[in-house]
């Protein structure tokens, strides 16, 4: 499936660029947790549709969304 010339994984690569990208322009910091996981799970979605899968995408991301969970749930 193909939007403005651009297939749907791409987009979903592009999406998950922008939401890390974009957390790191939050001042608190639980704030960038949640949109960096947000944008992880973007990236692993993204990995999981590239052919052949991106394990290291995968892996990588996964577990910044861990850190991330712990972190945000720790108190």
């Amino acid at each position: 499936m193909e939007f403005a010339g651009i297939i749907f994984t791409e987009w979903v690569g592009y999406a998950a660029m922008a939401t890390v990208l974009t957390s790191f322009l939050m001042k608190s910091v639980a704030k960038l947790r949640i949109v960096n996981s947000f944008g992880c799970l973007l990236f692993v979605l993204y990995g999981t549709l590239l052919e052949p899968f991106s394990m290291p995408i995968i892996i990588t991301n996964a577990a910044i969304f861990l850190i991330n969970q712990y972190y945000l749930f720790k108190k």
